[in-house]
Order: structure tokens, then sequence, then C-alpha cells
């Protein structure tokens, strides 16, 4: 499979279009995926590629494996931009996750001050008010919106939970009172014998009338540019993204597109 795993608990730093210099951290097993949706791009394969028996790091291995990072990189003098959540799935399913924050704020604040703390959501487990104060203790929430249609999110994201629905990812968005940044992926293709395309006009004002409710800090708007799982989707040009940024920044956002 030309799709990856992440085998480490931390790892990189990488750089990152969106994120500059990023130290990832993983709490989805390191021999599988562990997620809510099953999105047709997403870079670790589809779910029942990736299956795995093993549990998520544990809370300790976590912050033992962080701090030991942050200790090598501060000796070599690489500061991070960010330390960003993120790897075989989604790290919020984690349970102990808002201790995880906890520990990697201390961290963070000892070895690394300037970096900021990210977390790259899929957007699906803002029912637990635990997650959702975790979240709003750290610097930047990624959260996904790939559309604002139950048809498209079930197309594109193939929720693992099937009674969510666009509505709901929407109104749980709205307890972030606007302190977060919306990342979209869009992309065209055919899966399961049903055409997906969510940069039609009709999909693109959709989402832009959510964005409006949500009233994010700045939106991100993307293309696949790695290998997909599903082989028939298409790369999105860039002067179409931009054309659907420039309609993001009419609406009053602040948008940027890779």
């Amino acid at each position: 499979m030309s799709t990856i795993l992440f085998d480490q608990i931390v790892y990189g730093p990488v750089h990152s279009r969106r994120l500059g210099v990023s130290l990832g951290i993983n709490l989805s097993p390191t021999d599988g995926k562990r997620c809510t949706f099953d999105c047709i791009y997403c870079e670790c394969g589809l779910n029942a590629e990736r299956k795995t028996l093993s549990r998520p790091p544990s809370r300790e291995a976590v912050r033992m494996a962080l701090h030991e990072k942050l200790l090598h990189l501060k000796a070599e003098s690489i500061i991070p931009d960010r330390i960003t959540f993120s790897g075989n799935g989604e790290p919020t399913m984690h349970a102990d996750f808002a201790a995880i924050i906890e520990d990697t704020l201390e961290i963070r604040n000892e070895l690394c001050p300037s970096a900021k703390v990210a977390v790259l959501s899929n957007s699906t487990m803002l029912h637990k008010v635990n997650v959702v104060r975790a979240l709003c203790r750290i610097d930047e929430n990624l959260m996904k919106l790939d559309a604002a249609t139950d048809e498209l999110i079930r197309l594109v994201d193939q929720p693992v939970i099937h009674d969510l629905n666009a509505q709901t990812i929407i109104d749980n968005l709205l307890l972030f009172d606007g302190k977060l940044i919306i990342q979209t992926m869009f992309l065209k293709g055919e899966h399961k014998g049903f055409c997906i395309d969510n940069t039609r006009d009709k999909d693109v004002d959709l989402w832009i009338d959510a964005l409006k409710i949500i009233r994010p800090e700045k939106v991100m708007i993307f293309s696949v540019s790695r290998e997909t799982p599903v082989k028939t989707l298409q790369k999105i040009p860039p002067e179409k993204l931009e054309v659907i940024a420039g309609k993001v920044k009419n609406a009053g956002f602040d948008a940027t597109w890779f």
C-alpha cells in the first residue's frame, strides 16, 4: 500500500505546508488506524486496510516520548513552530486526551515556550465536554469541515458514527465561539459508483453559509498532495482553489489555500 502510518508516538519535526516546522504526536496505535472517519483521501489508508488490535499509547508513554524528544531537539538548537496532535487517526478519541493535553502544555512551557500546541481533528468528538475543555486550552484548533451536507460528508469522510450529520458537526463547532481554524479538503472523483465533487458552486455556497455560522478565525483550503487510498481521486487545480478562497474572503474570512 502506498499510504503511510506513523510508527512513533512523537515524530518529526516535519515541514508542513500549513504549520511550519511541526513536531507530531500520534495518539493512535503505531501499527494501524483508530478513527471515527474513514476518509477516502486519508494518507494513512482506509480503516479496513489498517486494522489493529494494539492499544493506543498510554498517557505516561506520550509524556515521556515528548519530553525526551524536546530535550533532544533543544540540545541541537531546533525549536519547532508547533507541537501538533495528528497521526494515525483521530487524536481526541484517546481516553486520556484531556490529561495528555495538560502534560503537553506543561512540557511545552518548560522546554519550548515559543511553540504553539495544535490539534488536527475531524470534529467528531466534540460532544464530550472534557474534550472541548481541553481543546479550548491549546493555541490552535484545526477542525475538519469538508462539506456542509450529509450526502457529501458520507461520501468524502465516511463517518464510522453512522448517525453523525452535518448539522451536528456545525453545532458542535460553535462551542469554540469562533476561536478555531477550519480546514477543508476539496477533491473530485468516483467511489463505489458515486461521483464526488465538493467544488460545485452550490456545495461551496452551502459550506460558506456554514462558515458564517461557525465564524472561524481562519479557513485553510487544500487538495490532495499525497497518495490516496481511493485511486480515482483528482487534485483540484490551484486556480480553482484560489477562486474558492476568494469567495471565502468575500464572505469576510481570512483564507489560505495550498
